[in-house]
């Protein structure tokens, strides 16, 4: 947008569905530096990946909207560029109606746009010429009352609000948000369905977000609050010790903050049950080396043949590649499997996700995982890689342990995890015999499918890791 002295003002774009506010890493520009169109000027954490934000216009920096560290809500002003060749600023009667300035380049992020493209902008009326003074001086006829904004306007506003207001960071009640602009601003459309759900008016909540903005821990404290019983809500509260000056302190944020809302909704609303049973994965240690001495050039990791092995098992038990959509009271079996592979990176645990694997060979399996989990320890994965996956694959055994009851991955239905590979005693046609033994364990939904289902895939896969032939007449 266009402020009045002529400077335009980038705010920060839409990162993705369900994503509110970014926290600045760090800027890669400083004011007074000329800067491109479309030039990264700034890296930002999400609750999803660390993304590099370009600027959609050229000029020269004059001011940075926040520092390094700090948590900028979507569609607050995030840096103001002047024309390099920008003549003297306009009166300011003229430009507070001006049209507002096009959108630079548009090409802010693959896949979003700059948050105030063509759907978003609003064009002001240039008001009438008045007309030349008389000697007389007419009395002024009272305003009329300003119309209440809509839900659409608001937004609209929130927006194109000048950089003059808001470059400290600071704003008023609506900033960035879609409230009645009278109250706390709620941003996250995920926030305000479940406020809405239970007759919530969640612009009346005291926000805890930056800004007084209201998030989903208000929304749920709210409903604690009226399921207390009276006699509960009278007792004295026992408040958490405060932190010691030799306490660590680590604020719950970015990529962290995102993994303990996503596993806490999933521990709240799935129904989970685990199965796990202990498998020879002798013949699949055999079966990898003798691959991988006819290919190599492309050596298979066990987690692709575990991949592998998965997508057979999902084809002839299709209720796990699925999730529930609680709204519409429905089950959704997907057509194709969005592997989800669970990576430990400094950043915290992500899944990053293998779209339609079944498409793909064992080597182009091996490929993608080896290039997908390096990407995502780099954190150079874009948001979109992310999300949607319909089932996880979990190797936790390179950590040593042997089994697990992991938290499914919200909105899937179910999560395989693999234990470590060890000699173990193990029973051979009748002879006691020392193999490579590995635990699987079976995580899903209650609610997609029984016993039976999960029974039957978890057995399946047990079969074609002790018996890879078993895999081979399945493919």
């Amino acid at each position: 947008m266009t402020t009045v002295d002529g400077t335009r003002v980038f705010l920060l774009p839409d990162l993705g569905e369900g994503l509110t506010e970014a926290e600045i890493v760090q800027w890669r520009v400083a004011v007074g530096d000329e800067v491109t169109v479309d030039q990264t000027v700034v890296e930002v954490e999400t609750a999803k990946a660390v993304v590099d934000v370009p600027c959609p216009y050229a000029g020269r920096v004059v001011a940075l909207h926040g520092a390094a560290g700090e948590v900028r809500p979507v569609g607050q002003p995030l840096i103001t560029v002047a024309a390099l060749d920008a003549g003297p600023a306009e009166p300011a009667g003229h430009a507070t109606y001006r049209e507002e300035e096009r959108a630079g380049s548009g090409n802010v992020l693959i896949g979003y746009g700059t948050g105030h493209g063509p759907g978003r902008r609003r064009r002001r009326t240039r008001p009438p010429v008045a007309p030349e003074p008389s000697t007389t001086r007419p009395t002024p006829a009272p305003a009329p009352p300003p119309a209440r904004p809509t839900v659409a306007s608001e937004a609209s506003s929130a927006r194109t609000t000048p950089a003059v207001a808001v470059a400290d960071g600071a704003g008023g009640a609506d900033r960035g948000g879609l409230g009645t602009g009278t109250g706390s601003p709620v941003i996250s459309p995920i926030v305000r369905r479940l406020a809405r759900e239970h007759g919530i008016d969640a612009t009346t909540l005291r926000g805890t977000g930056p800004g007084g903005v209201v998030r989903r821990a208000d929304v749920e404290a709210a409903l604690a609050a009226a399921a207390t019983p009276p006699a509960a809500a009278t007792a004295v509260p026992h408040p958490a010790p405060a932190p010691t000056a030799e306490d660590l302190v680590i604020p719950l944020t970015g990529v962290r903050k995102v993994i303990a809302d996503k596993l806490s909704r999933s521990r709240r609303e799935i129904p989970e049950v685990t199965i796990w049973v202990d498998v020879d994965a002798t013949g699949l240690l055999e079966t990898r080396t003798a691959i991988n001495a006819a290919n190599p050039d492309r050596p298979v990791s066990i987690l692709a043949l575990m991949a592998r092995i998965c997508l057979s098992g999902l084809r002839r038990f299709p209720q796990l590649n699925a999730r529930v959509d609680g709204e519409a009271q429905r089950i959704v079996q997907s057509a194709g499997v969005h592997l989800g592979i669970a990576a430990q990176t400094d950043r915290g645990l992500v899944v990053p996700v293998l779209r339609d694997a079944q498409r793909l060979t064992t080597a182009e399996l091996a490929a993608a995982l080896t290039e997908t989990t390096a990407a995502a320890r780099a954190g150079t994965l874009p948001p979109a890689r992310l999300t949607g996956g319909t089932f996880t694959l979990n190797n936790y055994g390179v950590f040593g342990v042997d089994g697990s009851t992991p938290i499914i991955n919200h909105p899937e239905a179910a999560l395989l995890g693999i234990g470590r590979i060890v000699d173990k005693p193990w029973v051979v046609d009748g002879q006691l015999a020392v193999r490579k033994v590995t635990q699987l364990s079976l995580t899903f939904d209650h609610r997609v499918c029984d016993g039976g289902v999960a029974g039957g895939f978890l057995r399946h896969v047990a079969d074609c890791v002790e018996r890879p032939a078993v895999l081979i007449a399945n493919v």
